[in-house]
């Protein structure tokens, strides 16, 4: 049982590195066509851009299958996957974006840390030239906007 929650969490990290990667090079990359939605105006619940967590959700479910099939760990890295999707939901969707009927503010600094991190990553208008693709980590704000003070001077 210890090992199943240390496989979950483990992939709960895990998917941090592969969340900013595929946010940076595919979604801001040749995906962007998708994502585009995403830094544009809100025009309703749903966005062309949601369809990377459609793809998110059917690996979760394919991973939980091939555990149930016989691969044990699979299930929990499944469980990982999905486990870091509903978090991006309620945190990104919700308090960031504010989503939510009644979205809470952020009220620690790591919460506050992200939501400014986000507003610079969306400072940017168009698929150059962002800072900050992590969901759950942002680098310190002093970092990310000497860095946008540099790209906008090329």
């Amino acid at each position: 049982m210890l090992y199943n929650f240390a496989v979950l969490f483990g992939t709960l990290l895990a998917m941090e590195g592969v969340g900013t990667l595929a946010h940076k090079y595919v979604m801001h990359g040749w995906g962007w066509w998708l994502h585009r939605s995403h830094h544009a105006p809100q025009l309703g619940v749903l966005e062309l851009n949601d369809v990377y967590l459609l793809a998110l959700a059917l690996i979760a479910t394919a991973l939980v299958a091939l555990g149930k099939a016989g691969h044990a760990p699979l299930q929990w890295v499944g469980a990982g996957v999905a486990g870091y999707g509903v978090l991006y939901v309620l945190l990104h969707d919700g308090l960031f974006h504010r989503h939510w009927p009644r979205a809470p503010r952020p009220v620690n600094r790591y919460l506050k840390r992200l939501q400014r991190a986000h507003r610079l990553h969306h400072a940017v208008k168009g698929r150059s030239g962002s800072v900050s693709f992590g969901f759950f980590y942002a680098p310190p704000l002093a970092v990310l906007k000497r860095q946008l003070r540099a790209r906008r001077q090329r």
